[in-house]
């Protein structure tokens, strides 16, 4: 198993179903218990063992999956409300080396992704065809990303980040 990626990359070519976009969202609503369930139990020394030799910590991880679903909801709101929204990139491995993320308590990250969950399920379920075949420009990628593929990315996102956390606790036993 490629410990970076223990679910694999994003893929997904064609059109994007109702039906997906429904599963999709589905992962956006159960993250956070989801996350909260992954971590239950770890020491502090636990929560600062990387998840892979070089990688993040467990809290780093928790901490960056706030940090990036909060830019993730933005995203989703300006490409809503603006035309092809250029957005704001962030280099996340320099705010996962912030102190807050390398020593903060994860209980901060994983409170905030409930509430922020919450009002981004409500957003996704009241967008039609026309919202989610939007699109905001990525300055780095220098692409358009519409936000049926966008929503895709960040469900497989959290399983990503939750499966980093749930394989080390697999391979040490925790």
């Amino acid at each position: 198993m490629d410990l970076r990626y223990p679910i694999g990359t994003f893929a997904f070519e064609g059109e994007i179903s109702q039906a997906q976009r429904t599963e999709w969202i589905q992962d956006i609503d159960e993250l956070p218990v989801k996350l909260r369930e992954a971590v239950q139990g770890l020491s502090q020394d636990q929560l600062n063992l990387p998840y892979r030799d070089g990688g993040w910590t467990i809290r780093q991880v928790v901490h960056h999956v706030a940090d990036s679903h909060m830019n993730s909801y933005i995203r989703f709101k300006l490409a809503l409300t603006e035309e092809n929204p250029a957005i704001k990139p962030y280099y996340e491995d320099r705010w996962a080396a912030l102190t807050d993320s390398l020593t903060g308590d994860i209980e901060l990250s994983l409170s905030l992704l409930e509430p922020l969950h919450r009002r981004w399920v409500i957003l996704l379920n009241a967008m039609g065809e026309a919202d989610y075949r939007r699109e905001f420009y990525h300055p780095e990628s220098k692409k358009l990303s519409r936000l049926d593929y966008s929503l895709g990315v960040y469900a497989w996102h959290g399983k990503h980040h939750t499966a980093h956390i749930t394989a080390l606790r697999d391979r040490l036993g925790l």
